[in-house]
């Protein structure tokens, strides 16, 4: 048997159960995550553990990006008696608006240890480059 030493940690638990905090398709949780630029990428982390690779959906539409995940609940037997249930389960979702520097063309998406990266080309336009100058050489007319 576990034993609780936090009071306070089984009264949020109740509290979210009565307000219906856990994720519903029509009322997602956030998922925690981070995002920065690496090199010619910009990366987005997703924290989902405990979430099988079937259950997440990717979409981007025009620059709208969405993950949507859904952690379900673990197949128990029939003499299995749950002790303590703390995991949240339910649906989680995270819009984001990626830059138009950004090459939505060409996403790449990994699933490791829980964690979802996304990995954002920097679109060729965005790219620093350098102007070459030609000269026209002298443009005065000579009559003669």
């Amino acid at each position: 048997m576990l034993m609780r030493t936090d009071p306070f940690r089984e009264l949020d638990r109740l509290t979210q159960q009565l307000l219906g905090t856990s994720g519903t398709w029509s009322r997602p949780q956030a998922m925690p995550m981070d995002a920065y630029r690496e090199g010619e990428h910009y990366v987005i982390a997703l924290d989902l553990p405990g979430v099988i690779p079937d259950a997440i959906d990717i979409d981007v539409e025009r620059n709208m990006l969405t993950v949507k995940a859904e952690r379900r609940p673990v197949a128990k037997a029939d003499d299995v008696q749950m002790e303590l249930s703390e995991r949240p389960l339910g649906v989680f979702s995270r819009q984001l608006m990626l830059a138009d520097t950004l090459d939505t063309e060409h996403i790449e998406a990994d699933y490791d240890a829980g964690v979802l990266t996304l990995r954002i080309p920097i679109a060729e336009r965005a790219k620093p480059r350098k102007i070459a100058i030609t000269s026209t050489g002298d443009r005065r007319q000579i009559s003669g």
